[in-house]
C-alpha cells in the first residue's frame, strides 16, 4: 500500500472543499442568469478541481480525502453562505 503524505492529503481535502464551495457559487450565478459571475466561478472551479485530480491520480488513496473535502465544502457553503429569502442567490454578483 502506498504511503500518504499528510501535506498532500490536506491540500487535496482543502482543494475539494473549496471546489464544492465554488460550485455552489457557480450554480447560484447560473440560476440567477448572471453570465460574468457564472463564467468566473466556472474558471475558478476548474483550477481548484484540477489540483485535486492531479494529486490523487498519483495515489488512489487521496480519493477519500477528496470525497471528504467535497462533502465538507458543500455543507459549509450551504450553511454559511445562505441568504435570506428574496435576496440575490449566493455568487450572483451584479454584472
Amino acid at each position: 500500500m502506498a504511503a500518504i503524505d499528510p501535506l498532500t492529503a490536506g491540500a487535496v481535502f482543502l482543494a475539494t472543499a473549496a471546489t464544492d464551495a465554488v460550485y455552489v457559487m457557480f450554480t447560484s450565478a447560473v440560476v440567477a442568469r448572471k453570465r460574468v459571475p457564472a463564467a468566473t466561478w466556472s474558471s475558478v472551479w476548474y483550477v481548484l478541481s484540477s489540483y485535486a485530480v492531479i494529486s490523487y491520480t498519483e495515489n488512489w488513496l487521496y480519493v477519500a480525502f477528496a470525497a471528504l473535502g467535497s462533502w465538507v465544502g458543500a455543507y459549509v457553503s450551504i450553511t454559511f453562505l445562505h441568504r435570506p429569502p428574496g435576496g440575490p442567490p449566493v455568487g450572483a454578483a451584479v454584472e
